[in-house]
């Protein structure tokens, strides 16, 4: 699926994703062009979904994180589809992850600070559909973040 070369313009890429398909084809040793044709094929195959920012939430004055791990009440034959519709619309929801096992669903909700964390959980997290149970986690440190791979 990847050979070499691709490898190289993706462990470049992802170490420093402001580059250009010219500066990556120049570390990689390659034309222009192959490097964006590459570039683009991989696009096109699903490999790279995107480039974007990165932003600190907790600079914009986001000092809170919750994890909440919800188990549905599944008695409802779309209770996974309407629950997770529904969180999808919380802008204060960051992440939204399924499991099987006893939890279901975990939710990753940033807040100003507990005050703004308390209105989120009772307006909009407590009124989504098909919660039989509901456990918070507060975060309290990320000891690490990686989302490069081992090219």
């Amino acid at each position: 699926m990847l050979d070499d070369q691709d490898r190289r313009l993706l462990r470049y890429w992802q170490a420093d994703p402001s580059l250009s398909p010219g500066e990556l084809a120049e570390r990689c040793g390659m034309s222009t062009g192959k490097a964006a044709r590459r570039i683009a094929r991989m696009e096109e195959d699903g490999i790279v979904q995107g480039v974007g920012a990165v932003i600190n939430w907790a600079a914009l004055g986001y000092a809170v994180e919750v994890s909440l791990r919800v188990t549905l009440d599944k008695t409802q034959g779309n209770a996974f589809d309407s629950f997770l519709a529904e969180a999808r619309l919380v802008p204060e929801v960051m992440e939204v992850q399924t499991f099987l096992g006893r939890v279901d669903v975990r939710l990753s909700v940033i807040a100003r600070d507990m005050t703004h964390y308390q209105q989120i959980y009772r307006s909009s997290i407590l009124t989504l559909p098909h919660i039989a149970d509901i456990e918070p986690l507060m975060h309290v440190a990320r000891l690490k973040t990686e989302e490069t791979l081992p090219l």
